[in-house]
């Protein structure tokens, strides 16, 4: 079985291609997570999990609801965590998940996208996030052969700017930049609810037709990137930068 969380498509996309390969089912974590259901999910020995980084680890929600969740018949995990630049030390984390959930760790790979956290950095354009992709083509390919093979994916680099990033640097990014108050909408709003729709952590709601944000935000990025009438901003940081989903290519 395949997991994926996504909020604006590029780990949806590599998971695809990845269950295509192996013939495998595809299920949502974004669905089950926001609906609230840990319930336990009957899945083959192999259990898939592509994410996307946050803060050099895979995103604190889904590693909570993979603790909570349980996983019958599942054996082996791989993980395939897409990113804009790097994962950092995130293998460590996800082999100690591994022991935690009694399952053998396969290992981590990592599968550079096109950068969509644009409440810090710059999304490409339509034509250098079309080449970005061709380029993580062969990397997913790699991975899925590993996975149909059974074989572990190789190490990724460990260095002490890995650990620092993925150890201290982590919980402070969490607590110091993952807030929704900067997140407005303006005047195109045309208060279709997309937004809270998509919202993995239920944190928006529409109110008197306009969308309010809550203060349980993961900074997925779902909401801005994909609003159809390009409405919201993320404070002065988003004003004139292009949005990025992987749909839009």
């Amino acid at each position: 079985m395949v997991l994926y969380f996504s909020g604006t498509g590029n780990s949806r996309y590599a998971a695809q291609r990845i269950a295509d390969a192996l013939g495998g089912q595809l299920l949502s974590m974004n669905d089950r997570i926001k609906a609230g259901d840990a319930s336990p999910l009957k899945t083959d020995e192999r259990l898939v999990i592509v994410t996307p980084t946050y803060a050099w680890r895979i995103p604190r929600l889904v590693e909570d609801w993979l603790r909570r969740t349980e996983f019958p018949g599942a054996a082996q995990a791989w993980f395939v965590m897409t990113c804009g630049g790097e994962i950092g030390n995130a293998a460590q984390y996800n082999h100690a998940l591994c022991q935690e959930k009694q399952l053998t760790d396969m290992g981590t790979a990592q599968i550079v996208m096109p950068e969509n956290y644009i409440a810090m950095f710059n999304a490409p354009r339509a034509e250098e996030a079309r080449q970005i992709v061709a380029k993580a083509e062969p990397d997913i390919d790699r991975a899925a052969s590993a996975i149909a093979a059974g074989q572990a994916f190789p190490a990724p680099r460990n260095n002490l700017y890995d650990r620092f990033m993925s150890g201290p640097v982590n919980p402070i990014f969490y607590t110091i930049f993952v807030k929704a108050r900067a997140f407005t909408a303006g005047d195109a709003c045309t208060g279709c609810g997309q937004c809270a729709g998509l919202c993995p952590t239920n944190n928006i709601t529409i109110q008197n037709g306009r969308p309010a944000w809550g203060g349980n935000c993961t900074h997925c990025m779902a909401c801005i990137c994909r609003c159809p009438a390009g409405a919201i901003e993320y404070g002065k940081k988003s004003v004139g930068k292009p949005r990025y989903h992987f749909e839009a290519l």
